[in-house]
């Protein structure tokens, strides 16, 4: 692969408004979050004392959520229990405006729950309810009679399959046929062995033991799983395979045997749990975007890259990977900058580490030892800190037109330098109470110049049980001052 990657840009831009659809098992993924100080007096195991829970779509629902991320339109179906776990599912699928889940509610069936309990970043129970995967006729024959008529409408296929009934009984290769008559690809997660359900696929997306599992020959080296990738190629008609191989990358086989090895991205891996997901999300999109088989290979090596690095079942959004396919080198600073919405995510990977969230905000324009100052002070009150930062267009209502010195591109890059920071998200309104109510921080840093009440955002923290903390001055120092001083200077000269 070329390694000038910013030629991909233009694809994954390309991305916004490719419509894929997604047939699969579908599941409701809870995640119960706390801390654990004791041991039950009950029994020889932890108490967990829960202080969060979150619920998102699990199984081709992660897929659907990773396809929004991007900027993908997504058509979802899939089948649920008659139950509250199923209209919770529907609901929690439905949170994008670009998806549209047309799930289908089988009354003999329940629906598939997993709930995980998390403590810091350690995973310490999975509790599964499992639905019976065999499907009513009526409910099978109406699901496959969606899936075929979606078809027509959308760029690109994917089938996730979780072996919990959905695509079993030919309706894979049903659904794989009607796309191959309309020329759309299609791109498959598989699960188990028995791959001749996914004949014709373009491209199915194995781990490396599946790869084993399905050929029953050994996949431990690069010419191994390139031979194991061509005898499933050959036995089933695929156009090629995408084989996973954790910390080895990925390896592309298409049907001439060509391969293509493409090498972690991850520097830090946290969380494994989705990245197949991702990646299988990723070439749909590009796929279905028009992009080479090669080129999305590539990307979704990169998007998996940086999904590993979050912690739980996360997403990677198109901003993600194009700023890591522009700055092929991207420095820890360009990687602090997020959107608002990039930084809730990155939080409550940190929430479920264990780790403590801190705010600050301002406009800090021409850094100075007073802002020094108070940025190590809310440094030195949590884990990991947040800093807000006034758009160009606020401080200049805020300031007056002269307004900000520095672009807002210049002063978050000089403020995501710093140590002390470990995150910096730009907010557009005057006072940032909209993003504390957003990022929803364990403390809240101003400067001793503010009592309490008078700061923004202070009830909020207080009200979800945070803490408010305000920080020695150091005399002396002001950007006001500052620009007051150059410009008195340079009209003396």
């Amino acid at each position: 692969m070329t390694k000038d990657r910013s030629r991909l840009i233009p694809l994954v831009e390309n991305i916004d408004g490719t419509h894929v659809l997604v047939v699969g098992d579908a599941m409701l993924d809870r995640f119960v979050t706390g801390d654990v100080e004791r041991i039950s007096p009950e029994a020889p195991i932890p108490v967990l004392r829960v202080t969060n829970e979150t619920r998102m779509p699990g199984g081709a629902g992660n897929v659907v959520r990773n396809l929004a991320a991007l900027g993908a339109n997504v058509t979802f179906i899939a089948v649920t229990g008659q139950d509250a776990a199923g209209e919770e599912l529907l609901q929690v699928s439905c949170e994008s405006p670009l998806v549209t889940a047309n799930l289908v509610a089988d009354p003999a069936r329940s629906t598939t729950i997993k709930v995980r309990y998390v403590a810091g970043n350690q995973q310490m129970l999975r509790a599964d309810w499992e639905a019976d995967p065999t499907l009513d006729k009526n409910i099978a024959d109406d699901l496959l009679k969606r899936a075929i008529d979606a078809v027509a409408g959308c760029d690109a296929v994917v089938l996730s399959d979780y072996d919990k009934g959905v695509l079993a009984d030919g309706r894979a290769v049903a659904i794989i046929n009607a796309a191959k008559a309309a020329n759309i690809p299609v791109i498959v997660d598989p699960k188990g062995d028995g791959y001749a359900r996914y004949k014709g696929a373009d491209l199915i997306t194995p781990n490396r033991k599946e790869l084993a599992q399905a050929t029953t020959l050994t996949a431990n080296n690069d010419d191994a799983i390139v031979t194991a990738a061509l005898s499933l190629i050959n036995a089933h008609d695929l156009g090629g395979l995408l084989v996973t191989r954790s910390a080895d990358g990925m390896t592309l086989v298409d049907q001439a045997g060509a391969p293509t090895h493409l090498p972690a991205e991850s520097r830090e891996v946290f969380d494994v749990s989705g990245a197949g997901d991702t990646v299988v999300a990723c070439v749909a999109a590009m796929v279905g975007a028009g992009s080479a088989l090669k080129d999305a290979a590539a990307v979704a090596n990169v998007a998996a890259g940086i999904v590993v690095a979050k912690v739980g079942t996360a997403v990677t959004y198109a901003v993600e990977v194009i700023a890591a396919l522009h700055h092929q080198d991207i420095s820890d600073a360009e990687a602090k900058v997020l959107t608002e919405t990039q930084a809730a995510e990155r939080i409550e990977s940190w929430r479920r580490q264990g780790l403590k969230v801190g705010f600050t905000n301002g406009c800090f324009d021409l850094l100075h030892p007073g802002h020094v100052s108070l940025l190590r002070q809310s440094r030195a009150t949590c884990d990991r800190l947040v800093v807000g930062l006034n758009s160009d267009a606020s401080v200049k209502r805020l300031k007056g037109e002269e307004r900000p010195v520095q672009n807002e591109a210049a002063r978050s890059a000089v403020m995501a330098s710093l140590a002390s920071v470990d995150l910096v998200v730009i907010f557009g309104e005057d006072t940032p109470y909209e993003l504390i109510e957003r990022l929803h921080p364990d403390v809240m840093v101003k400067g001793a110049d503010y009592v309490i009440e008078d700061v923004v955002g202070a009830n909020l923290v207080l009200g979800w049980g945070g803490e408010v903390v305000l920080a020695d001055l150091k005399a002396g120092h002001s950007t006001t001052a500052t620009i007051d001083r150059l410009n008195n200077g340079s009209k003396s000269d």
